[in-house]
């Protein structure tokens, strides 16, 4: 095995739920997770697209794993063997067996089988790039949340360099506080980046400044904050939405946390009807990521501060269909405050 994740990492038992299987699969950061019997034989395999198809079935996270496990996982029963077998799209890890089908390693590609998986999608990205981002202050006193650097490139940067791997050069950037600054940075940038600005003469939200675009995009597109990046393959993202015509996909990611407290239920009277010590919460989260369809900008008002997610219940209670596109916590890179921002660096940074 040649990754930095362990041999254990990549292996569970059958007694975990979805969301517990999900915390292993961040752990290895290689999206996929195998089930062994305690002789240690390979009996299933679980992938975050796997969990993404049950979650869109109307499965839980509290789902026991092995129901919604592959069952018939591919493996090799020598090194030569995965070399044939591995595509770091389709089977990005494979499992070398021995003759009894007991788990001995695991093949995760070398750096000659890493392809360029990126397909050409070429549609607009617009980035919201208006906020003070407060949560950041004091550097927001100073630099504008776009141009905070995070390695060697500011985050607005590192995200217009992601949607670049894909054919996306059309970008739309909607900016109010310290815009002149954020302008400044990209006229003297080496990368002459294709550009068109929007400028809020107003805080108008985390909607209300696609109304600046109306008029302006006539296919579908991406829509970001400008704090987030996605390790999704955008291409999954933006062909879930076109197969189930939607008129927005919004990106959330399911996130674990353990409440470090042991928690009661009650009834009448007092009467304790269920305790759960420690207990594993799952949910769903917002990333700030979505694909929308240009019919959505005709019902954002001029000059009104509207929140996106406010605009998406509006086109729902029209009728439109909406949806959500679930990917991994690990696959969702926030800086919005101090301790993402920190672990955005370290992981962008390899630490």
């Amino acid at each position: 095995m040649n990754h930095k994740a362990s041999f254990k990492d990549f292996l569970v038992n059958d007694n975990l739920t979805v969301s517990e299987a999900m915390q292993q699969i961040d752990k290895n950061a290689n999206g996929i997770v195998f089930f062994t019997d305690k002789k240690g034989t390979l009996i299933a395999s679980l992938t975050d697209g796997d969990v993404r198809r049950h979650l869109l079935s109307g499965g839980s996270m509290s789902s026991k794993a092995i129901d919604v496990a592959n069952k018939s996982p591919r493996s090799a029963f020598s090194l030569g063997e995965a070399r044939k077998l591995y595509h770091n799209r389709d089977f990005i890890v494979i499992p070398i067996v021995d003759i009894n089908r007991k788990i001995v390693d695991f093949f995760t590609g070398d750096l000659k089988d890493h392809k360029n998986i990126y397909e050409e999608l070429n549609i607009p990205v617009v980035i919201n790039a208006g906020g003070k981002g407060t949560r950041l202050y004091p550097l927001t006193k100073v630099l504008p949340k776009p141009l905070i650097p995070v390695g060697d490139l500011p985050i607005l940067e590192l995200i217009m360099k992601d949607y670049l791997n894909y054919g996306c050069d059309d970008f739309h950037v909607i900016v109010n506080y310290k815009k002149e600054l954020i302008k400044a940075y990209f006229e003297e940038n080496d990368y002459k980046y294709n550009i068109s600005w929007y400028n809020e003469l107003q805080p108008l939200g985390t909607g209300g400044g696609l109304s600046l675009l109306r008029n302006k995009l006539k296919s579908t597109f991406f829509f970001a904050n400008c704090d987030v990046l996605l390790t999704s393959n955008y291409a999954d993202v933006l062909k879930f939405h076109k197969d189930n015509h939607n008129m927005v996909t919004m990106v959330c990611a399911y996130k674990n946390f353990n409440i470090p407290y042991g928690v009661v239920e009650i009834g009448k009277d007092g009467v304790i009807k269920n305790m759960k010590e420690k207990p594993l919460i799952s949910y769903l989260t917002n990333t700030g990521i979505y694909v929308v369809e240009p019919e959505v900008l005709d019902d954002i008002q001029d000059n009104v501060s509207i929140g996106f997610p406010d605009i998406i219940e509006i086109e729902r209670k029209k009728g439109k269909k909406v949806a959500v596109y679930p990917v991994s916590g690990n696959e969702w890179l926030d800086m919005g405050q101090f301790p993402e921002l920190e672990k955005m660096r370290n992981r962008l940074s390899g630490e």
